[in-house]
């Protein structure tokens, strides 16, 4: 039997590889009752508390938190959480998780090197927001940015799935109104016309919106100036439905003869008011205009903000619905929602023993990091505020 001789490189004395063990960190997370106009979501819901309590995570929240989310006191209390009157106690947490961004007055109120995870809604902040986290060195993570294994935005995603869905059953009330509703049932009866509904935008709102229209019956035509989106579209729908490019001839076609008009298009900044006041007043008597884009201005010239209490307006005798944040309007699913895509995080961080260690594991994970330490790591953020910003790939690595 032939012995095969060592090579020179396996007779040279080799590095000792060690496992590096990972230390499990404790979580102290705290919750406070959101005071944004019109916010009504919480971030984990008494089940995702449970979830976190039981692993030996503290979870203190600020008492009527979830109140506007059909959630109880009580049931935060029997699922492990401390509950207190004394914001400063909750905003004392090492963690805060919130929906909307922190107040001015709240971060004031916050630890040094604490970690934030909130929304950032970047359209609706000022430079001194940013300015008031780097003194106080906060690492912070936005929603927004927090990619999946699929580098797709699941918070975003999630959101758009329930406006999306929300703009159809919106209409449908809308359509019923006895003062100025046609009196239309929105779907498909056996020898009625179906109703007529056009979506602008073939995003995931305007998919989830025509997903519901068509559950429900309706003729659907959806309009976007990507043809990769029309196509996707079509292929999530597992059907074969009306779709054009936006060209003001065909558009107003659609318009003229249509029951409701879903406005789901987006823009880098603002977004694109792709329908004027003219093809708005070509359109049916009493039809109906639910404009989802209203949160970056809107997609029809004749769209203003409005709100949950007073949600609608006529103009040009068409009744129109703009309210920014659909999602807040069922506050008990969009809860849900976001408890389900914040919890496995938050035990990530805890397995991978912190932080630091999660966002150099978790590619997703970093991505939602716009501060880290007090150093703002997002360049759009520093471009648009013109902030000095570093890449957090040079920081944590």
């Amino acid at each position: 039997m032939a012995i095969t001789p060592f090579t020179k490189q396996q007779l040279l004395p080799q590095e000792e590889k060690l496992e590096v063990y990972r230390h499990k960190s404790e979580l102290f997370i705290g919750i406070p009752k959101e005071t944004s106009y019109q916010e009504r979501r919480i971030c984990l819901t008494p089940d995702a508390v449970n979830s976190l309590t039981s692993h030996g995570h503290k979870v203190m929240i600020e008492s009527g938190a979830g109140l506007s989310s059909s959630y109880t006191d009580k049931e935060f209390s029997d699922a492990g959480a401390t509950i207190t009157n004394d914001i400063k106690k909750v905003l004392g947490c090492p963690i805060i998780l919130k929906v909307e961004p922190l107040t001015m007055d709240e971060i004031e109120m916050v630890n040094t090197n604490t970690i934030i995870i909130s929304a950032i809604q970047l359209k609706t902040r000022k430079s001194a927001y940013f300015e008031a986290l780097i003194k106080k060195k906060i690492t912070a993570l936005a929603f927004e940015y927090i990619k999946d294994e699929d580098g797709s935005y699941p918070a975003v995603k999630s959101l758009s799935e329930i406006a999306g869905t929300a703009s159809v059953l919106i209409a449908a009330e809308l359509m019923i109104n006895n003062e100025f509703g046609k009196g239309l049932l929105l779907g498909n009866i056996t020898g009625v016309p179906p109703t007529d509904v056009v979506i602008l935008g073939a995003g995931t709102v305007g998919e989830f919106a025509a997903k519901t229209a068509l559950g429900l019956g309706a003729s659907v035509k959806v309009f976007d100036n990507s043809i990769t989106k029309l196509r996707r579209l079509q292929n999530n729908l597992n059907q074969r439905i009306f779709t054009s490019t936006i060209q003001p001839k065909s558009l107003l076609k659609a318009l003229r003869r249509c029951d409701v008009a879903i406005g789901a298009m987006r823009g880098k900044d603002r977004c694109p008011v792709v329908v004027t006041e003219t093809m708005v007043e070509h359109m049916k008597k009493g039809a109906v205009i639910v404009d989802v884009s209203i949160d970056t201005g809107g997609c029809f010239e004749t769209s203003e903000v409005t709100t949950h209490e007073s949600p609608t307006f006529i103009k040009n005798d068409i009744i129109h619905y703009c309210v920014p944040n659909i999602p807040s309007r069922y506050s008990k699913t969009a809860s849900l929602s976001i408890s389900n895509i914040i919890t496995p995080y938050l035990l990530q961080i805890a397995e991978d023993g912190g932080i630091e260690s999660a966002i150099r594991c978790n590619k997703g994970l970093k991505n939602g990091v716009y501060i880290y330490h007090g150093i703002l790591t997002n360049k759009a953020i520093g471009e648009w505020f013109n902030l000095p910003d570093s890449d957090i790939n040079l920081i944590v690595f």
